[in-house]
């Protein structure tokens, strides 16, 4: 008997836990490779393991999940998870795909499951259209456009659009542009929810880069990929999880 694997990705510890457990009693022979707690860690665990079914919740930090399904490129089959919102429920109604309601009910967990294991035989259905439409229904969100930055005994003010990347400190964050290195007294971690994921990219645990200040990629004597700046000539280390970022460049 052919074993499918699947991921779950749901930004919420309790919620993700009671969705492992519902799952895992609906469809016993499922194989769960993998559980992620925003978009990035689910593009990471679906490049390496491929898998068959990934239970994706809409709405997470970092990268929300209609950006995360536009990235795998119909590379595995997609069970949506939403809170209740009609117009999200509405674009399913007539589409090829399947969702989940918060909080999880057994019985339309069972039935979404029934129809993506119907599925499982081709391949996973076009969703740019859902895409488009759950995208038009999803809460507007601003996203940071400047940050005061310490530069010496000065307080400068940068917007986001003139930052090439961020960089960990130790409790706090570099930030350079094109002619400056400032500091600011948040995380990473505290900042990456903050700025838009379309232009700002996880490259490295440790580093955010503009994607508008990118010049293109290059990679060094053992193979590791490096991120070429337009406006300053150091080169940034792309980890290999994040790679596919480059992918298209």
């Amino acid at each position: 008997m052919t074993t499918h694997t699947a991921v779950l990705a749901e930004d919420e510890a309790i919620l993700r836990g009671e969705l492992r457990d519902r799952v895992t009693r609906l469809w016993p022979s499922l194989q769960l490779v993998g559980e992620a707690g925003n978009g990035l860690q689910a593009l990471d665990l679906i490049d390496r393991h491929r898998p068959d079914v990934l239970f994706l919740d809409i709405e997470m930090p970092g990268m929300n999940g209609l950006e995360v399904a536009r990235r795998t490129g119909g590379r595995c089959h997609i069970v949506f998870i939403t809170a209740f919102d009609a117009h999200a429920i509405a674009a399913f109604e007539h589409g090829a795909l399947d969702y989940l309601l918060k909080p999880y009910e057994d019985d339309r967990l069972a039935r979404a499951i029934d129809r993506v294991r119907q599925r499982l035989g081709g391949p996973p259905a076009a969703i740019d259209g859902l895409l488009m439409q759950l995208a038009q229904g999803l809460p507007r969100r601003d996203h940071l456009r400047w940050i005061n930055a310490t530069v010496g005994t000065d307080v400068r003010l940068i917007t986001v659009e003139d930052i090439c990347y961020l960089q960990a400190g130790d409790g706090y964050t570099h930030v350079f542009t094109a002619d400056h290195e400032s500091l600011i007294r948040l995380t990473l971690r505290e900042l990456v929810d903050q700025l838009d994921p379309a232009c700002f990219w996880t490259i490295h645990r440790s580093t955010i880069v503009n994607a508008n200040a990118v010049a293109g990629v290059t990679r060094d004597l053992r193979g590791r990929m490096q991120v070429k700046l337009k406006c300053r000539s150091e080169k940034l280390t792309v980890s290999e999880a994040n790679e596919r970022l480059f992918r298209t460049m």
